[in-house]
């Protein structure tokens, strides 16, 4: 009788849109990542899953994250992928971490992939410092290496967020790693997709008593942005109002 494999103590959800030119690359660096990993952690038998969240792609990334999951391998890494038919990052990150099977999960970039932010959150994480980690590249520390105009994006975005919503923290968009039984009640409250179901989620776990921690990361990424920002300007004005309206006002979404 064959024994069932264990569950993955580790998941880390990547939304991808058409992302077909860096998706082989891009996986196959992190899963060396996360076996050099193992060894930082002084932990050979921590086990790993990558789900890749694919969202309304028109390229070739679905065909390509298919054939990476279907793929075996012996270094303890399982990639598991689904499609969601619609180009809606928050929907595909949300549903990701629904499908998460770790007891910590991690969110990243295709771009970024930063397996020393996992280091670090997971050993937060590990040792019971905190809920939710926050790769901040905003805050003290960091490193920011993109255009000057994205830079300010973000400092805008989050200065509109303390004026609505009180938020104290210094980035919400990006890289993310929790406790999965701590923070999944809060996934499941979020009602806000797109582009700001991370700064949603982030702002519920602290309001709601998680002990959320920020850390410095460096950001250096593979390739232009996927989605131009201008166009993301009217979704991101209309999901804060609503975002507002639901946890400041009590108002349905």
């Amino acid at each position: 009788m064959t024994s069932a494999v264990p569950p993955p103590d580790v998941s880390i959800v990547i939304p991808v849109y058409n992302e077909e030119g860096i998706l082989r690359e891009a996986i196959t660096a992190l899963r060396h990542g996360l076996v050099q990993l193992r060894a930082e952690l002084e932990n050979p038998d921590l086990r790993f899953e990558v789900i890749i969240a694919e969202n309304g792609s028109r390229d070739g990334t679905v065909e390509a994250a298919e054939h990476l999951a279907a793929e075996a391998h012996a270094d303890g890494v399982e990639v598991r992928c689904f499609s969601l038919g619609e180009p809606n990052y928050g929907k595909a990150l949300r549903r990701g971490i629904l499908e998460a099977r770790g007891a910590w999960v991690i969110c990243d970039e295709i771009d970024l992939c930063d397996t020393d932010f996992h280091r670090r959150a997971l050993e937060l994480l590990r040792h019971g410092d905190c809920d939710f980690v926050v790769g901040s590249k905003a805050m003290k520390g960091a490193s920011d290496q993109r255009p000057l105009f994205r830079r300010a994006a973000t400092r805008v975005i989050n200065g509109m967020l303390r004026v609505a919503l009180d938020f104290r923290g210094t980035d919400t968009h990006g890289l993310k790693a929790f406790d999965r039984d701590r923070v999944l009640p809060v996934v499941e409250a979020c009602v806000i997709d797109r582009d700001l179901f991370a700064s949603e989620l982030v702002i519920r776990a602290g309001r709601d008593g998680l002990h959320v921690v920020e850390i410095p990361i460096r950001l250096a990424e593979k390739r232009p942005p996927a989605i131009n920002l201008v166009k993301r300007v009217p979704r991101v004005l209309s999901g804060l109002a609503r975002l507002t309206w639901v946890i400041r006002m009590g108002g349905k979404p």
